[in-house]
């Protein structure tokens, strides 16, 4: 490879201009790249209401990204989330499947195709209902979370007993993908990948209907377009180093889509630059708030287990509880320390809420019943149910040493650029 130019912080080789000129017989055909992305933001915004207009950009880019795949040393996923249905997560998957290179629907797909259908040009995988996949009855679907866990990066092959002889077998596993499901996926999924948290459209929020017969084509003229002018550039691409603003694994995930954007050119690299640092900077709240929720639900499992698993316990004796624990956030929470509010309001994303419960000698008073949490806590916390449980005691009881509550997880993104602009801390 010849001497190399530094255009927008991007290693460009000589005869390209960081805009798409590298393949000019697939430039003129598409026409100008930024003028194209332009395009493509326009046709997805008309029929998805997104959070913010960073989310769009990266869908955008994304999408556009697919196309250069093969020349990708990381498949970033894009994890289309939302807390309840009809928040638009499977029209995102419409728009997607008439955009994307090679578009493979994994909702009824058996995880053995999906295998071996990945290869040197992986397709675009699109997994609706992807909750289901990582919830704690999906034990059938080892194989699919497995291939989406590993196939964020290149060469991370699935080894398989395969073929009549029995013979083990390297399966590949590296492709993009688009996971939409209600609640958060995995830390593993959430980790490496663009976040999209849906949400209902407002009352004054329009969109465009999705009508096969005159959406499709238009999509799929986009489409073409795209790859006409991405595919020449592969190569290229491959060999782009950006300049990222944000570090370790979020680089590793967001570095394809700044490809792109250095590709096309124009406006569109401090697009991809902004939307990415915006984007990173909101998981890390996010992380931040969902490992404090977290941490709640492992502290209460742990007071339900000290007092017996009791079928209930009243509101004002497990604030109490938690509130007793020097260690914990929870005298520190808000202004004055944990309230009933808080708790309520925490523990309201679970679909865990208090209400009137009659105790011995007929009193009653607001509680939390157990039941309600047992399936937060399969969900969230990291001591799983054991087998053939007791009646009143779904979960063996597993004490913490010295009483204490686990380690909160970690993992949140890294945000920011090498040295520094502030925010949230990392952790690892």
């Amino acid at each position: 490879m010849g001497t190399e130019q530094v255009r927008s912080g991007t290693a460009v080789p000589d005869g390209g201009s960081g805009t798409g000129d590298c393949g000019r017989a697939g430039a003129e055909a598409a026409g100008d790249g930024a003028e194209l992305l332009d395009e493509l933001q326009a046709a997805i915004g008309r029929y998805v209401v997104l959070p913010s207009e960073e989310a769009l950009t990266a869908v955008t880019l994304w999408v556009a990204a697919s196309h250069i795949q093969p020349a990708l040393q990381h498949a970033p996923r894009l994890a289309v989330v939302g807390p309840t249905k009809g928040c638009g997560k499977s029209r995102v998957l419409d728009v997607l499947h008439e955009t994307v290179h090679q578009p493979m629907m994994t909702v009824n797909t058996s995880p053995a195709v999906v295998f071996r259908v990945i290869g040197k040009n992986p397709p675009t995988l699109l997994v609706d209902e992807a909750d289901t996949i990582f919830g704690p009855k999906a034990g059938e679907k080892e194989d699919l979370r497995g291939l989406l866990n590993a196939g964020h990066q290149r060469n991370r092959p699935a080894w398989r007993i395969s073929g009549p002889e029995h013979k083990p077998t390297a399966f590949p596993t590296f492709a993009m993908a688009a996971l939409a499901g209600i609640g958060d996926l995995p830390d593993t999924i959430m980790d490496r990948a663009v976040v999209l948290r849906m949400q209902k459209r407002k009352p004054g929020e329009r969109i465009t209907p999705f009508r096969s017969r005159y959406s499709v084509p238009e999509l799929h003229a986009v489409r073409d377009r795209l790859a006409a002018w991405l595919t020449p550039l592969r190569e290229a691409a491959g060999r782009l180093v950006p300049k990222m603003p944000v570090e370790d694994r979020a680089a590793d995930t967001w570095e394809p889509l700044v490809i792109v954007a250095d590709l096309a050119g124009g406006h569109w690299p401090a697009k991809a630059r902004a939307a990415c640092l915006a984007m990173t900077r909101h998981e890390a709240v996010q992380d931040e708030q969902t490992t404090l929720k977290t941490r709640l639900l492992r502290d209460i499992h742990r007071i339900f287990e000290q007092e017996g698993n009791k079928e209930a316990l009243r509101s004002q004796d497990l604030l109490a509880a938690l509130l007793a624990d020097a260690e914990s956030p929870w005298p520190d929470y808000g202004t004055k320390g944990l309230t009933a509010f808080h708790l309520s309001a925490l523990l309201k994303d679970f679909g865990i809420r208090p209400a009137n419960h009659r105790f011995e000698q007929g009193r009653q008073a607001k509680a939390y019943v157990r039941n309600q949490f047992l399936d937060a806590w399969a969900r969230y916390c990291p001591t799983p149910a054991q087998p053939a449980p007791a009646v009143g005691h779904e979960f063996a009881p597993v004490r913490p040493g010295q009483g204490k509550p686990p380690v909160p997880p970690t993992g949140s993104l890294p945000v920011g650029p090498p040295g520094g602009i502030a925010g949230p801390k990392p952790t690892r």
